[in-house]
């Protein structure tokens, strides 16, 4: 892939601005190893409207690299550096650190309703998961549903077990167990 990143920041700038002049907004997603509390700054400071933190956890490009390596130094280096990243977890709290209010989507590695309910205490406002979907779509619309009811019913659990009323009430309850 391209590693060439000079300028960057002014980049992602200049298209938030031009974005914004048209009533988009730019989410900013990182693709599978977190994002630091420096980097949040960074993106918010050139507008972007949104982070999806996409932590370590879930979807590892560097092993989708190492499995479509051509040479086996690049397989190695791909399985090597498959689990390299910050937690989806940590990244939640970096980017909270850096805004409070930020909308906040939380990937990377969520598997159930337990999962995004503690994403969603952590701060995310929201959670997608990908693999836990695609595994169910290949049985069927059914085991889709299916894992849909429960996702839910295990977020409603959470809830009521925390105690909060809403997704909002759900924030900053996290539980140590």
């Amino acid at each position: 892939g391209d590693v060439d990143f000079p300028g960057l920041v002014p980049r992602i700038k200049a298209l938030c601005s031009a974005m914004r002049q048209q009533g988009v907004p730019v989410f900013a997603r990182e693709v599978g190893f977190g994002v630091s509390a420096d980097a949040a700054k960074r993106l918010i400071d050139a507008g972007v409207a949104g982070i999806d933190c996409a932590g370590a956890g879930g979807t590892s490009w560097a092993k989708v690299e190492a499995r479509c390596a051509t040479s086996e130094r690049t397989r190695v280096l791909g399985e090597r550096f498959g689990e390299w990243g910050i937690p989806t977890s940590q990244s939640i709290l970096n980017v909270r650190r850096a805004a409070a209010v930020l909308p906040l989507i939380a990937s990377g590695g969520l598997r159930s309703g337990l999962d995004l309910a503690k994403a969603i205490a952590l701060g995310a406002d929201v959670g997608g998961m990908a693999r836990p979907f695609l595994l169910r779509a290949v049985e069927g619309e059914a085991a889709v549903r299916e894992f849909v009811a429960g996702v839910l019913e295990e977020l409603r659990i959470c809830m009521f077990a925390s105690g909060a009323l809403t997704l909002a009430g759900l924030r900053g309850k996290v539980s140590r167990t």
